[in-house]
């Protein structure tokens, strides 16, 4: 199965990337399934249902989402009409939407995707461990058996954390790739156990910002330590940053897994095919 997961969307600048790169991208690398994080989608806070549409249109399988979930109230009722977009699952029971989703890919495949929260230097929610625990033990990975692929997509800070998740996961699941800080990391690999890593998979937006905002806002921030600074996306060329991953059908485990960088600023990586 060949998997593209597509970091942080932020603003219109990465919208626009997304809605009109992702079918090239489909057809280039032959893709069986694609995750998006769209969770700073609507200026950078939230999602609208409006632009999950326009995602999902343009090939998103599954979007997932973060700490910026419930930023546009509109997206509480979408959540339980669309499956395919999911929050993370290790909010507290009762939270509207789901946290997991398995769907269908070509060639008669299932794919599960679960999006969670991790909790150092973020809102103190659930174990997402044994969220992702209680969600992987309810399949059986490989061929024969109820899903051939899985993703996890772990929103958090801390790098100790996501590798954590790497680490804990590896030989149960196809991919462990982090969101959350918007800077695409170096560390791509197929760890012992079979599964693909890479501690955070980048933002798609624009790169001449601080994290896909305008530099000046961002920045005083930092100077005056003020309330009310303004923050508002950039709205420059974007960068699409993401992760692929070949798996074997047999194992449900990753064969390859490489960066995608395309557009704007950073340096381009496009997977071979």
């Amino acid at each position: 199965m060949r998997i593209l997961f597509l970091g942080d969307v932020v603003g219109r600048s990465g919208r626009d990337a997304v809605v009109s790169g992702l079918p090239k991208l489909r057809a280039a690398l032959r893709l069986d399934l694609v995750v998006v994080n769209g969770e700073n989608a609507s200026h950078g806070f939230g999602l609208a249902p409006d632009m999950a549409r326009a995602m999902l249109g343009a090939g998103a399988d599954v979007i997932t989402l973060g700490n910026h979930a419930w930023d546009r109230k509109e997206i509480i009722p979408f959540l339980e009409q669309e499956p395919r977009v999911i929050r993370p699952a290790n909010f507290p029971p009762g939270t509207p939407g789901r946290g997991a989703v398995v769907v269908d890919v070509p060639g008669n495949r299932r794919a599960l995707v679960v999006n969670v929260m991790g909790r150092l230097f973020m809102d103190a929610l659930d174990d997402p461990f044994r969220a992702v625990q209680a969600e992987v033990q309810k399949h059986r990975l490989g061929a024969g058996g109820t899903i051939q692929a899985s993703v996890i997509d772990v929103h958090a800070e801390a790098s100790s954390e996501k590798q954590a998740f790497g680490q804990s996961f590896d030989g149960l699941v196809s991919l462990v790739v982090g969101t959350h800080t918007h800077t695409p990391t170096a560390d791509h690999q197929v760890l012992a156990g079979g599964t693909a890593y890479q501690t955070d998979a980048g933002m798609c937006g624009d790169y001449d910002s601080v994290i896909g905002m305008q530099k000046g806002g961002a920045a005083l921030r930092f100077w005056r330590k003020m309330p009310g600074e303004k923050l508002a996306p950039a709205e420059g060329p974007a960068t699409l940053c993401g992760v692929f991953v070949e798996t074997d059908d047999a194992t449900g485990l990753a064969l390859r897994v490489e960066p995608l960088r395309q557009g704007g600023r950073l340096s381009q990586a496009t997977p071979a095919v």
